[in-house]
């Protein structure tokens, strides 16, 4: 007669490759949640930059007898303009303090915006009879993972690699004022 031995329990393989299994999903998950982080600090930079883009926006929409005035390219990181006594100096100066990050403080640092924030305004289309002028207004930052390199030149080479640089724009269309 044939002795049966039953099942007492796992064997120690058995248990080593359950671990093993175990290991690498939450290695996987790990990365995943490394991955969503930088995700979600890109979508943060992003809606950042497009506040700040639709205000200087609306602000040359409000103030549209000197868009002119408006045309630069800011670097916050070297320094902003001071705010003179017209509502364009004002406002650019007040959108350089933005691009900054003053909206949010910690300590004493500026943390409300995106990393290495600019600001471009130039003129695409010079007034002429019968024809409106036309303005773009983009706002530049560094990314974190490298995407295809923006067409609009603001804040061009200022980053090290240029597919880190990222950009959004709105242009800004102001009729012939009688």
């Amino acid at each position: 007669m044939i002795a049966h031995r039953k099942n007492a329990g796992f064997s120690m393989i058995e248990v080593l490759i359950t671990i093993v299994i175990l290991m690498i999903g939450l290695l996987g998950l790990a990365g995943l949640q490394t991955k969503a982080l930088t995700a979600q600090m890109e979508a943060y930079q992003r809606s950042q930059a497009l506040i700040l883009l639709k205000d200087m926006v609306d602000r040359i929409s409000a103030n549209r007898k000197n868009a002119a005035s408006y045309v630069t390219e800011l670097n916050p990181a070297a320094s902003c303009p001071a705010a003179g006594a017209t509502v364009a100096s004002v406002d650019l100066n007040e959108w350089c303090n933005a691009l900054l990050g003053a909206a949010e403080v910690q300590d004493t640092a500026k943390v409300g915006a995106m990393i290495g924030a600019r600001g471009c305004i130039t003129q695409t289309v010079a007034p002429a009879s019968g024809v409106p002028s036309q303005y773009l207004v983009a706002v530049a930052w560094q990314g974190l993972n490298s995407t295809a390199i923006p067409a609009i030149t603001c804040g061009q080479n200022q980053y090290g690699n240029e597919a880190l640089r990222r950009v959004v724009a709105l242009p800004v269309t102001i009729a012939d004022l009688l």
